[in-house]
């Protein structure tokens, strides 16, 4: 079918166990319906093609079969064209954003959870009001760097047409500490594209310096965004982590100024 969608989600890429960089692309309908579509190769996109947040596109896709997730979808092919047909700007404080994004919001992340179990629904997708924001932590992951044999694999597919390198592993873990409406203290980890923009930018900026770099980020997450902004989350689920006491974790962000 033939979808107009609102471009609110690109997490990190990461490889996966088939040896390809999978990017989660996720957005809105102009009816508020979430819409997950993978796989999409976004770094062999036409640059023309290359969709940023908050871009109206269409797309053809059909329901992913491999995918029981309620959300989720694929492009007929590979090669499906994604046409930009528009773009929601900042104006306002974001009033334009907010009225897609905000449709269905959720404030009990254990009413949440059930929407995901509830075998009627698999809700996997969310926009999600945190109560507080209690604490910003960045840990170190034990492997800061691919795994070689994945990345040899990776090497051998016809992602490295066109010589793409791999993208770089993100060597920290982001992670949100938050209560909710109804006082449950939770930690979700971000996966978003843009925090680990923020990182790599800020770590050649400051000349190879991590802990700035890293206070740079911090600073950004927790400091401007509780202060300055009205924050909410992107929350999704991973196929296999799904049924999970608590499957989510934070794909992406959304915060208008106050």
């Amino acid at each position: 079918m033939n979808t107009k969608l609102l471009i609110t989600v690109k997490t990190y890429p990461t490889l996966t166990t088939n040896y390809e960089e999978s990017v989660c692309t996720a957005g809105i309908t102009e009816e508020g319906t979430w819409i997950r579509i993978n796989p999409i190769q976004f770094r062999k996109l036409e640059y023309s093609n290359r969709y940023k947040k908050y871009d109206w596109i269409e797309i053809d896709i059909i329901k992913n079969k491999t995918d029981f997730r309620s959300e989720s979808y694929c492009p007929i092919s590979l090669n499906t064209e994604i046409k930009i047909i528009g773009h929601i700007d900042t104006k306002n404080k974001w009033e334009e954003r907010k009225k897609y994004v905000l449709k269905n919001l959720y404030y009990d992340l254990n009413a949440l959870i059930s929407e995901a179990k509830d075998k009627s629904k698999l809700t996997s997708l969310a926009t999600f009001k945190p109560s507080k924001i209690l604490n910003f932590k960045i840990t170190e992951y034990d492997n800061k760097e691919w795994n070689q044999d994945k990345i040899k694999k990776l090497q051998q597919t016809k992602l490295f047409e066109n010589q793409i390198e791999p993208v770089r592993k993100i060597p920290y873990k982001f992670i949100y500490e938050f209560e909710d409406a109804k006082g449950k203290v939770s930690r979700m980890m971000i996966e978003d594209w843009e925090i680990g923009a923020l990182y790599w930018n800020s770590l050649k900026r400051r000349n190879g310096n991590i802990e700035l770099a890293l206070n740079d980020v911090r600073n950004k997450y927790y400091n401007e965004f509780v202060s300055k902004n009205e924050l909410y989350f992107f929350l999704g689920t991973t196929r296999i982590h799904h049924f999970k006491p608590n499957p989510f974790i934070i794909i992406g962000l959304f915060y208008p100024p106050l």
